[in-house]
């Protein structure tokens, strides 16, 4: 359905914004003359030791092209030709990666019915019984989303606990990042405090809903997983050639914590988004608003003509539940002039 030129600002994905001024302005520093190609470059070095900085010395940090062919990357260097992934039945290698996981990695995928897309250490000690039997898929690997799918966030705690559960029976840890940054802001900690300090494997680092213009990175904390990124990224079809680009982009991420600050007011533009429908009668929350994701359960008669006006998605169309996401470039009149028109049909 085209929408209304006067409204175009899309509340359907972070992935629909533009790119920040100053990693556009990274990508401008690192168009200068020829670099050696597939990261023998400086910025790739650089980068690599901003991944050292943010999450310790022992981090490899690989640039790659998008969140899925991270994913991919980095759950493939933890496992076998029988292993399964434990994940949560919401997660996003579960339901919107076109089954690559099983497809790609031949795995089975052990999912888990939760209310708010979040693992618990019970959810993963319940996908344990097979453990040994030969006639079962071995769990091998739980991956948990961060922020969740349903826009929910892990404490540190939290990951802790999953990891210390993971670790004892045997698996491995990973944690899709593609909204690590959404997270952190929210928890006001820093990205190692949910990643490194809490007992994560490998995980996916997100710049792309971030501000970037597409890049995203593998980052392994298991020293003994590493060796293999290479050769699993160039197999993956993730080697980039001018990674330059990509590199030079996740490096201002990392830097003065531009990660934070655009992270940080897209939470705050969500927020502002949850706490204007308090008063709208037959508009109630889903689920908690804890990143840049609002969840909201709404009447056909307030959904229809937003949606004529404005992108955005149906989560569960029976229930009448739309996911509304905003982005670092989301303006408090972006979202004032949004609930205007949701008072509006709501009086109608």
């Amino acid at each position: 359905m085209p929408i209304d030129p006067m409204y175009p600002k899309s509340f359907a994905s972070d992935n629909h914004a533009g790119v920040h001024p100053t990693i556009l302005e990274a990508i401008t520093a690192a168009n200068t003359g020829d670099a050696p190609a597939y990261g023998d470059d400086t910025w790739t070095s650089t980068f690599e030791e901003k991944v050292k900085e943010t999450f310790g010395p022992n981090a490899e940090g690989f640039a790659v092209l998008n969140g899925a062919g991270a994913n991919m990357v980095g759950l493939a260097l933890m496992l076998g030709r029988y292993s399964a992934i434990i994940c949560a039945d919401s997660a996003h290698i579960a339901t919107h990666e076109a089954g690559a996981s099983e497809r790609l990695l031949g795995v089975k995928l052990m999912t888990v019915p939760t209310e708010d897309g979040k693992l618990r250490p019970a959810d993963i000690k319940s996908r344990l019984d097979g453990l040994g039997n030969h006639h079962v898929s071995q769990p091998a690997v739980v991956s948990i989303t961060q922020t969740t799918e349903l826009g929910t966030t892990y404490s540190p705690a939290e990951i802790s606990a999953i990891a210390e559960v993971t670790h004892e029976a045997g698996l491995r840890l990973h944690l899709d990042g593609a909204r690590l940054a959404n997270a952190a802001a929210f928890l006001d900690c820093d990205l190692k405090a949910v990643t490194t300090d809490a007992g994560v494997d490998v995980f996916s680092f997100g710049g792309t809903k971030n501000g970037a213009l597409a890049a995203e990175a593998v980052v392994v904390l298991n020293p003994s997983l590493a060796h293999a990124v290479p050769f699993l990224r160039r197999q993956s079809l993730q080697l980039a050639s001018k990674m330059r680009f990509i590199s030079a982009q996740l490096s201002a991420l990392l830097t003065n914590d531009l990660w934070r600050q655009n992270a940080s007011h897209a939470n705050a533009m969500a927020t502002r988004l949850a706490n204007g429908l308090a008063d709208v009668p037959g508009v109630s929350l889903a689920y908690p608003v804890q990143s840049n994701a609002v969840f909201a359960t709404l009447p056909p008669a307030i959904g229809e003509p937003l949606s004529r006006r404005y992108l955005f998605h149906y989560w569960d169309e029976t229930a009448g539940t739309v996911r509304w996401m905003t982005a670092f470039d989301t303006t408090p009149g972006h979202v004032d002039d949004f609930l205007d028109d949701i008072h509006k049909a709501a009086a109608t």
